[in-house]
């Protein structure tokens, strides 16, 4: 393994942290996050012309950069220093690889090269809560996740040459503004019970999207409602939905251990730049001995967590490149439940070693305490991705045959 960045990801960093720092400090990204589409329009244009941010780990054949999923955490990593609020986790992270997974060529040409363009966003609006159950997170999503029948579903219905789509969905990220929806709706009935993702335009007759207050801001989700709404089936009917959202699922907790990263790094740096300024009994209190230890702690735990997230960037680079990538299935849940652990550790001191005024609304704080917080209600938490990790390994199977003899 070389973990040494090439020129062109160090030039990647450079930049983004050069265009971020200008045009999105702390009192930007609340200004953002109270526009009506949760985001700074301009700056995500921008990410998507200079950059080519949205379409990093697309294709060149669909007017992607060809990158993999190592630069697309790097970008990332370098977004959640400073807690960008951008559709780039929904649309580019989830949304588009499924697309270019499942879909037909005609939909890829259709929807792919404007998402890279930075044109179109587009949100994974998935029954309920489960999330992380559909990415394979946190369990099996060969289950019935779907709806099943069930209240809180999504059903979905042939006929006439069309399909129709009833339910709901909950904390669909960027849902409210998303330019495209990919609905996974369950179909077929008890005989031939599947899951299958559907395509659903902004416009559609019967679609209901409604902006939820989260405890994290920055991340924006939804309440999507889908009556008798009119939707174009991703693909075919043979595809492996599961097996696609799982190998988006690893490339998701590999891009959100990086953001996590990123976040816990500038959140100590800040707290370090602020105990070597404030006075308490004629000198700073980052002198004192107690103050050092606890940022030592946090300094060491980011350091694991870089490392972790950094690993599992390469191995899904490696694995998508066809060079083997052992345990990249893996590395992504270890990586992020290290990543938010991280991250939390970090906020938490933050709020801490800032005194007063980091229990303030107007402090920047606690906008990393509610990205640990968000991150671990949406993806986690931590302790069961390390038992999903687990169990795919299979390292409890011969402590469970030795408990059943």
């Amino acid at each position: 393994m070389d973990a040494a960045f090439s020129a062109e990801q160090d030039e990647i960093r450079r930049t983004l942290r050069e265009l971020i720092t200008k045009r999105c400090g702390p009192d930007d990204v609340k200004a953002a996050v109270r526009t009506p589409a949760g985001h700074d329009s301009t700056l995500w244009a921008a990410l998507a012309a200079q950059l080519g941010l949205p379409g990093l780990a697309l294709p060149e054949a669909y007017g992607g950069v060809g990158c993999t999923a190592a630069e697309l955490a790097l970008g990332c990593e370098e977004l959640g220093r400073a807690l960008v609020p951008s559709p780039l986790l929904a649309t580019a992270v989830l949304a588009a690889p499924l697309i270019l997974a499942l879909g037909t060529e005609e939909q890829r040409a259709a929807h792919l090269p404007r998402i890279a363009a930075g044109e179109l966003t587009a949100a994974l609006a998935v029954p309920g809560t489960g999330l992380t159950t559909a990415l394979g997170l946190v369990g099996d999503n060969a289950g019935d996740w779907s709806g099943g029948g069930r209240a809180g579903g999504v059903q979905a219905r042939a006929g006439d040459g069309t399909w129709r789509l009833y339910g709901q969905a909950e904390q669909v990220l960027d849902g409210h503004s998303a330019g495209l929806l990919v609905v996974a709706a369950h179909t077929g009935g008890f005989a031939r019970s599947r899951t299958l993702l559907f395509l659903v335009r902004e416009d559609a007759s019967g679609l209901a999207r409604t902006r939820q207050t989260a405890l994290d801001e920055t991340r924006t989700q939804a309440r999507v409602e889908l009556r008798d709404v009119e939707a174009e089936v991703l693909g075919g009917d043979g595809g492996d939905v599961p097996g696609a959202l799982a190998a988006v699922g690893d490339v998701a907790a590999t891009v959100l251990a990086a953001e996590a990263v990123g976040a816990a790094d500038r959140a100590l740096e800040r707290t370090v730049e602020y105990v070597c300024r404030r006075e308490q009994f004629g000198r700073a209190i980052g002198s004192f001995q107690a103050v050092k230890h606890r940022l030592a702690e946090v300094y060491v735990q980011v350091q694991a967590a870089r490392s972790a997230a950094y690993y599992a960037a390469w191995a899904a680079g490696a694995q998508a490149a066809g060079f083997g990538g052992q345990g990249a299935e893996r590395a992504g849940g270890l990586a992020l439940a290290q990543g938010i652990d991280a991250l939390r550790a970090a906020a938490s001191e933050a709020v801490q070693l800032h005194g007063g005024i980091g229990f303030t609304w107007e402090h920047e704080a606690h906008l990393y305490f509610k990205r640990a917080s968000g991150d671990e209600l949406l993806f986690g938490p931590a302790h069961r991705l390390r038992a999903r990790a687990a169990e795919r390994a299979g390292l409890f199977e011969g402590h469970a045959l030795q408990e059943a003899v």
